[in-house]
């Protein structure tokens, strides 16, 4: 049997870190094998991983969800049947669904599910299970572990307020809020294993049941550190005075009959790109950082690029070097890296304003 592990995320939560992660620090010697999905038509991810030597198979027809009987499972085979690999890591499109994802390889002959991981940004979980509910929430219910990811940067009252909202949507599984610069991929790995995920989860399900029974009369004086992970929701904890930008995007998503949001409240069941739109382009334009980090924060203006939720790319810079980027909501990045055979870079979202995209990148 090949062991597939499964790493889940909603867009710009960190998958491929995570994995390039594991591969430095807990994965060496094994004979690894990453199926990738992108949701785009520009492959930008597979270029970060090579170097790590992992065989990449991407696929860019449009997300797994959507092509489970066909490309999904025939690539599946063929990498098996190719490589012997000891363990397959599928890292799916972040606005694919896991519980589809899960049920396609669970349908292949020698395949064994290790771990679904899902990836979870402490600081948007709110806005995205508001506006996205149908695939975020599936992503987290269908995890056995969830690793919280920019727990660095975000504020204890959103890890908070994170913990609580994922734990009310999967109690059973297992959750690492950690900072990933003070985790080891090994203790990540094992934390996935089934045998060390029972032991973790049976070891927090008794503290959960003693902090009830210590504070069964209690529960509306219940003090909640930094730290807590009880998931309670005994206790009235109202986090809606936080302000921040990312909490109060897209509000003008309204739920009438014609709602295509994914909130989690209707029974509606969409395939991705129903509700994702993607534009990416090939091009051997130069930019300086300066420049794109203007181009990246006007990203923010959703009245004239529609809802931008990420945006990533390779492009060569004015200077002679190569400018890597991401960008998800009120946040980006951008560092130095190999040089591309061309530029190129993808945004996503929903109802992406295609002509004013290409006429703030100046492509014709």
């Amino acid at each position: 049997m090949t062991k597939i592990d499964i790493f889940s995320g909603f867009l710009g939560a960190g998958k491929t870190t995570l994995i390039r992660k594991l591969i430095a620090e807990a994965y060496q010697g094994e004979k690894l094998v990453l199926i990738e999905n992108e949701f785009g038509e520009i492959a930008i991810d597979g270029g970060f991983l090579k170097d790590a030597g992992v065989e990449i198979t991407e696929m860019n027809s449009g997300c797994i969800c959507c092509t489970l009987v066909g490309d999904f499972t025939k690539a599946l085979k063929k990498v098996m049947a190719d490589y012997a690999p000891g363990r397959i890591i599928i890292e799916p499109s972040g606005v694919g669904k896991l519980s589809d994802v899960a049920k396609a390889v669970s349908g292949v002959e020698g395949a064994q599910i290790g771990a679904k991981v899902t990836v979870v940004d402490a600081g948007k979980c709110r806005m995205y299970m508001r506006n996205f509910g149908e695939f975020f929430n599936d992503q987290v219910e269908n995890a056995d572990l969830i690793v919280m990811s920019r727990t660095d940067t975000a504020s204890p009252e959103k890890i908070l307020a994170a913990t609580e909202l994922l734990k009310g949507l999967n109690h059973h599984s297992g959750l690492i809020t950690t900072p990933w610069d003070k985790v080891s991929g090994k203790q990540i790995a094992e934390a996935m294993d089934e045998n060390g995920l029972k032991a973790e989860m049976e070891r927090l399900a008794q503290e959960h049941h003693e902090h009830h029974h210590e504070h069964d009369h209690e529960h509306h004086h219940h003090e909640h550190d930094e730290n807590c992970t009880c998931g309670c929701h005994d206790h009235e904890h109202h986090h809606e005075h936080d302000h921040e930008h990312e909490e109060h995007e897209h509000h003008h998503l309204e739920h009438d009959e014609n709602c295509t949001c994914g909130c989690h409240d209707h029974e509606h069941h969409h395939h991705a790109d129903e509700i994702f739109t993607s534009w990416g382009m090939e091009t051997p334009r130069k930019f300086s950082e300066d420049e794109l980090r203007k181009l990246l924060s006007a990203l923010g203006d959703e009245e004239r690029f529609g809802a931008v939720l990420r945006a990533k790319g390779i492009v060569d810079a004015s200077d002679g070097e190569w400018i890597y980027f991401d960008y998800v909501p009120g946040e980006s990045d951008i560092r130095r890296g190999a040089a591309a055979v061309t530029g190129r870079f993808c945004v996503i979202g929903s109802k992406l304003n295609e002509q004013a995209l290409k006429e703030l990148f100046n492509i014709e």
